[in-house]
């Protein structure tokens, strides 16, 4: 029986050695090396469909592999050889040379963003591990999100793991156990940014929990210089996407007649100078915007 040249295409002989991976069920797209005894016709690798399926030479139907153990589907291809009159009693091997279909992908804020496939046992740590740890500038915590374990429902479910769990207090119910499909982010550290009338105009990060407020912010900042408004701003972005400026008395803060404000990722902290000059949230977004080159360049200016 001839079959048309691209459909030989998607065999070749499997003579290469076959990696020792382990067990676990077949996917879409998986590489499998199969081999039928005395019968090196049926001697191949073929990649599984991704529809799940596999397509062999000399035989009409397809085989199921997608979700099917390697020695389930060993019975599976040796009933289709034998129903198929192709081979009287099939003696035959598949494994797994390739997996394709368990992608895990590490992104946000670690060393070396990658996505890797889900051989064996994976664990939380072992996918950060292999970003090669988290950078500098990660957040408090990672987001996991998994494929909906209900069929036919499209809508991911995400996990929030804390850092300090997971690594400082090694809370082995927060190290989850991967199993591919799941994408694991690592959110950058919020920063609170502080302008104007300071010694050391910058951004600074924005402790979890609103533990960040207008006075701790301004010792980062290492203090107001001489000649300092005594009303100061809080621009702050709201969800709505919105602009909201929100003015502070300081003096009022610091004598203890009013209570510290805490501060929001995002949020930008003005001080103006005595003069009551004072740049405009647009100015202010171009600092942001340029980096330290600019905000230098505004101290200097004197938009304070």
């Amino acid at each position: 029986m001839w079959l048309p040249l691209c459909v030989y295409a998607q065999f070749r002989p499997a003579e290469l050695p076959v990696s020792n991976l382990p067990v676990q069920p077949i996917g879409a797209n998986d590489l499998v090396a199969m081999s039928v005894y005395d019968a090196p016709e049926f001697t191949l690798t073929v990649r599984v469909g991704g529809d799940g399926y596999m397509r062999l030479p000399m035989m009409a139907g397809r085989i199921q592999a997608a979700g099917v153990m390697p020695a389930d589907l060993e019975a599976a291809i040796a009933k289709a050889l034998k129903d198929g009159g192709l081979i009287v009693d099939p003696s035959v091997t598949v494994t797994v040379a390739e997996y394709s279909s368990h992608p895990i992908s590490v992104m946000g804020a670690v060393r070396k963003p990658l996505t890797f496939q889900a051989v064996g046992p994976v664990t939380l740590l072992d996918a950060l591990a292999r970003a090669e740890g988290l950078a500098p500038e990660a957040g408090g915590e990672v987001l996991v999100t998994r494929p909906s374990p209900v069929a036919g429902e499209r809508r991911p479910l995400t996990q929030r793991i804390p850092v300090k769990g997971l690594m400082d207090a090694a809370d082995s119910d927060l190290n989850l156990k991967l199993v591919g499909g799941e994408e694991i982010r690592v959110p950058e550290v919020g920063r609170v940014f502080v302008l104007g009338n300071v010694h050391k105009p910058g951004a600074f990060v924005a402790q979890p929990g609103s533990d960040t407020t207008v006075l701790k912010a301004l010792a980062m900042a290492e203090g107001l210089l001489p000649y300092s408004a005594k009303r100061i701003y809080i621009y702050r972005r709201e969800a709505s996407g919105s602009k909201n400026e929100i003015p502070i008395e300081l003096e009022k803060i610091v004598d203890r007649k009013a209570p510290d404000i805490p501060l929001l990722a995002n949020d930008v902290l003005y001080i103006p100078d005595a003069k009551g000059t004072r740049a405009g949230l647009a100015v202010l977004e171009k600092v942001l915007l340029f980096g330290g080159g600019a905000l230098s360049a505004m101290v200097y200016a004197g938009v304070r």
